[in-house]
């Protein structure tokens, strides 16, 4: 049982996370955040785009929890800035309004005077005749519930016209802000999914498939996955995009990609741009530390996907074992950059104290343990070696085997069909339980079944553990639901509508993504010689 909890894919996840902790320590996925948005720009549909890119991108590398929890304040922000300049230039608009109406007043001719002033004496006197004939009906009403009466009525009078005169920028500034919210958790989620470290339950498929086929010649590493998850992304995102901005700023395209402008939405666009700049400029120059740790970083990626990238032979085939691919694996390459950032200083100068004695004292490592303490989600380490044994348990017990064998009246249904439906299946258990439980209760049961009924085992874990991860509908479904949903600007409904929707996309996606791409890419059509099954 102990050494499932160190397994290659947990050291791989502990590589990861370690830099992603040294990547946030110094503040270097800010300063990408927000070089991209100065980029984007700040018109709705352009900034909605920008911040699901940001998003996407730095969830495929750091946690999808620490990226919304980055990015939320951020679009805040800037939401503030444009809501704050739409409501100044609406007032001053209202005031130049009020004016032009007074110019034409005085305007107006004198002889309609004489007649605005007879119509003046027929109103009031209408008026007065009506409250006498009310008064006189109304004298025999008990006081007390003449004063609930008119008392209820004024309540709903008040709640009446707080609705109707809701001003028309307050309700575009919710509208915004229930997109922007639900697009950075959604982007959060869906970049994940791109690299083989960027959620957890791509790392339970890899550490499954690697238990139960042992033999699988490495076919699941950091560059085929990439392959195959990173347009499955993109894919997803463009999609997502499209029905945020449909759902919540409407059908006009032009005017959500600024085609119209006028003077003022310029000035509110630039006063909202503007913050992002200062935003920028407080981080100043880029430090010795931020570029090292950058150029770690680039190496990291350099290294993972050259490493065994299967269309030409990888450096470690090169340099260590041209037989053995799995000598250095994806997780010797994490700890080895990780343990880099223990030992690179982060600055460049060696401080000296005078006094009675001088000493010399080296200047911080990039990344130390107390650091490495507060921000390592250890319960998720620990959850993921748990996984793995009671994946084992099933597997030597006989169950998954056993579970396997009851779904084999699947075989008479199309494959496609059955991927379609599974991924459904997961999709809808994911709204209820973690990605990581789904996908390790699931994992040793899809292979066994594939097993039974001589369908490549890839073709239904693949899309499987990628529906694990479109935990769209519920707040409580993923950690960056429950901190998008925390900001107030959401209700639970609003959630449910956008993520129904979403989810089917995203099945539709996925499925589309396994019977195109990913077939040709890991050889679905045909049952691999490692899947080990006598029937097959």
């Amino acid at each position: 049982v102990c050494r499932e909890y160190l397994k290659d894919t947990n050291m791989l996840f502990i590589g990861g996370l370690l830099m992603a902790i040294a990547i946030e320590n110094w503040n270097l996925h800010k300063r990408v955040a927000l070089r991209v948005l100065l980029i984007t720009g700040v018109r709705p549909a352009l900034l909605l785009m920008g911040f699901m890119l940001v998003t996407a991108f730095l969830s495929m590398w750091i946690s999808n929890t620490a990226t919304t929890a980055m990015m939320v304040p951020i679009a805040q922000a800037v939401l503030d800035q444009l809501h704050k300049s739409e409501m100044e230039s609406e007032a001053a608009n209202q005031v130049l309004e009020n004016d032009n109406k007074a110019f034409e007043l005085q305007e107006e001719p004198t002889k309609s005077n004489s007649f605005k002033e007879t119509e003046e004496k027929a109103l009031n006197y209408t008026i007065l005749q009506t409250e006498d004939l009310f008064l006189s009906n109304v004298a025999s009403v008990t006081p007390s519930f003449l004063s609930w009466n008119l008392g209820n009525n004024h309540v709903l009078a008040a709640e009446e016209d707080k609705e109707r005169n809701e001003h028309p920028v307050d309700e575009k500034h919710k509208k915004l802000c229930k997109g922007m919210s639900l697009a950075i958790c959604y982007a959060a989620s869906i970049g994940g999914i791109a690299t083989l470290t960027g959620t957890t339950p791509n790392l339970v498929l890899k550490g499954q498939v690697d238990e139960i086929f042992p033999n699988n010649d490495n076919v699941i590493n950091f560059a085929s996955w990439f392959s195959f998850a990173f347009p499955t992304m993109v894919v997803l995102l463009i999609l997502a995009w499209i029905w945020l901005q449909i759902l919540f700023l409407g059908f006009n395209f032009q005017k959500n990609f600024g085609c119209v402008r006028d003077p003022s939405a310029k000035n509110k666009e630039q006063q909202a741009y503007q913050i992002i700049k200062d935003e920028n400029k407080k981080l100043g120059s880029m430090k010795f530390a931020e570029i090292a740790v950058l150029v770690l970083f680039i190496l990291l990626v350099l290294l993972w996907f050259t490493r065994d990238p299967g269309f030409i032979p990888g450096w470690a085939t090169v340099l260590f074992n041209k037989n053995d691919t799995s000598f250095v694996s994806d997780a010797t390459v994490a700890i080895f950059i990780s343990l880099l950032l223990f030992v690179i200083p982060s600055e460049f100068t060696i401080k000296q104290q005078t006094g009675s004695k001088t000493k010399i004292r080296a200047p911080p490592a990039l990344l130390n343990w107390k650091v490495v303490h507060e921000k390592m989600p250890w319960n998720i380490v620990f959850l993921l070696g748990g996984g793995f044994a009671l994946a084992k348990g099933s597997e030597e017990s006989g169950l998954s085997g056993w579970l396997g064998t009851k779904l084999t009246p699947l075989e008479n249904i199309p494959h496609p069909a059955i991927a379609f439906l599974l991924c459904l299946l997961i999709a809808t258990f994911t709204e209820c339980a973690s990605n990581v439980a789904t996908t390790t209760l699931f994992l040793p049961i899809l292979a066994s079944m594939a097993q039974s009924i001589c369908l490549n085992p890839l073709y239904v874990m693949l899309p499987c553990t990628l529906s694990a991860s479109l935990a769209f509908m519920l707040p409580v479904a993923t950690p960056p639901n429950a901190i998008v949903f925390s900001y107030g600007h959401l209700k639970v409904i609003d959630m449910a509508k956008a993520g129904f929707v979403l989810n089917i996309l995203g099945v539709l996606a996925i499925n589309l993504a396994i019977n195109t791409w990913a077939s040709s890419l890991f050889k679905l059509n045909t049952y691999p010689s490692w899947a080990n099954s006598t029937n097959c």
